[in-house]
């Protein structure tokens, strides 16, 4: 394998040098792109949130700013991701405002019913299973709570699909199969929006609240 091949592989599990070079860009990179999709969160005001697969920390430290009243739960499989994540956002740690963690999205160890707000930034390409990993995202919520997902990729575009074929255990979804996961997963509302110029999408979607909304 390549340098280059090596180094973009870092995308799914960060580790070692590469994987470090590859968080710091995350964190700058991406940063357009998630502000983006944090601007759609307009008409909730969640307390406790969990970010899934929270990578370098950065976005983790944004929902911090917006919500000044929530804790902040970042989650993410690799060691080397939690360690940065934690030094990026060691002030709010310190302050009792977050905690970061390792865990596998796909067996959530958190608490049932426990999050107003969970959030994806560019991740779920890699996540074992839509139907799988979204249930155990609607588990950790509470009735009526939300799920956001913001990608670069709307699953048709020429740049990423040639991502997926360089990087392994990439998927590229589209908006279709995304909603059609979100639905059988138990998420009774779900509305996606596209960025004007660009593939990037982001995807808000609701728990039911067991009275039929």
């Amino acid at each position: 394998m390549g340098v280059y091949k090596k180094f973009v592989n870092q995308t799914r599990k960060p580790e070692g040098f590469l994987g470090k070079m590859m968080l710091k860009g995350m964190n700058s990179g991406h940063a357009k792109m998630a502000d983006w999709g944090i601007s759609h969160l307009k008409k909730i005001e969640p307390l406790d949130i969990v970010d899934l697969g929270c990578g370098g920390g950065r976005n983790a430290g944004e929902l911090l700013k917006k919500y000044p009243a929530a804790h902040v739960t970042a989650i993410d499989h690799s060691g080397l991701s939690v360690e940065n994540a934690k030094e990026y956002n060691q002030e709010m740690i310190a302050a009792g405002r977050c905690n970061v963690q390792q865990g596998d999205v796909s067996a959530l160890e958190l608490e049932e019913e426990s999050y107003d707000l969970a959030t994806a930034f560019e991740t779920i390409y890699f996540w074992p299973g839509l139907v799988r990993c979204f249930s155990q995202v609607a588990k950790i919520l509470k009735p009526g709570g939300y799920f956001m997902i913001c990608n670069e990729s709307d699953g048709t575009d020429a740049v990423s699909l040639k991502y997926e074929k360089i990087i392994d255990g990439m998927k590229n979804h589209t908006v279709d199969e995304i909603e059609s996961a979100l639905k059988e997963a138990g998420f009774s509302k779900v509305k996606t929006d596209h960025y004007t110029n660009k593939p990037w999408i982001t995807v808000l979607a609701r728990k039911g609240t067991g009275n039929g909304e």
